[in-house]
């Protein structure tokens, strides 16, 4: 059956929708040896589709995954400086994927992967607004701060909807919060800590939608399940 060339690079676990339409428009893709353009079709089953000189082998399987990323750790396929990538810790999984979102070299936590083109596109979409809960270690004034987190922030001249900050436990000249967050702006939560007169000693992300980190250990990953899957989904 034909399907549009993005759908079956997705499917291919080779990138996301988005980016297919990338490497078609930039001539990466041909369909039986002529160069593809955007809304061409194939049929994997008769039709050869190629992509830089590779023939496409489309994934029967979807699979998700959850890792928990170290710090230390750049949210990259690959890395041009030689930096170690959170997708070297999956690359035993069986099957090509790639991160949903990101997470900062210095952040660690729950990062998930996927073959899924269409569930990545519906997850990082703004209108399915899921959840980002971040365990914050602090520095600074956290009662002061608190009503600033979840008051009107701006960054990159863009409203910031109102986060949910939950104070975790005080120390002395700092301490932990809970910042809950559904945009995915650059270094968000640095960024808006750092608007509220706070020092970021320690990111950690512990919970995407109803997903939760748990008790997994950093550098390891597990698949998740389908009732997992279909809850981050809905």
């Amino acid at each position: 059956m034909e399907e549009r060339l993005q759908k079956l690079l997705s499917s291919a676990g080779i990138c996301s929708r988005r980016k297919a339409e990338e490497y078609i428009s930039a001539g990466h893709v041909k369909v039986n040896n002529i160069t593809a353009k955007l809304g061409d079709k194939a049929d994997p089953e008769k039709d050869r589709v190629t992509v830089d000189g590779r023939p496409l082998q489309v994934q029967s399987e979807t699979v998700w995954i959850m890792l928990h990323k170290p710090r230390g750790y750049v949210t990259t396929l690959s890395d041009e400086k030689g930096r170690r990538t959170a997708a070297q810790l999956v690359e035993n999984c069986g099957f090509r994927v790639w991160p949903v979102g990101r997470l900062d070299m210095d952040s660690e936590g729950l990062l998930i992967f996927t073959n899924d083109g269409d569930g990545t596109h519906g997850l990082l979409h703004p209108s399915h607004r899921v959840e980002k809960e971040y365990e914050v270690t602090v520095r600074g004034d956290i009662e002061q701060a608190n009503s600033v987190l979840c008051g009107s922030l701006e960054l990159d001249g863009q409203r910031l909807a109102p986060a949910k900050v939950r104070i975790i436990r005080k120390e002395r000249g700092g301490g932990l919060l809970s910042v809950v967050i559904h945009e995915g702006k650059n270094r968000q939560v640095r960024r808006m800590c750092a608007i509220a007169g706070l020092e970021v000693k320690r990111l950690k992300r512990v919970r995407e939608g109803t997903l939760l980190l748990g008790d997994l250990p950093a550098g390891k990953w597990r698949r998740l399940s389908k009732a997992e899957i279909d809850s981050l989904l809905v």
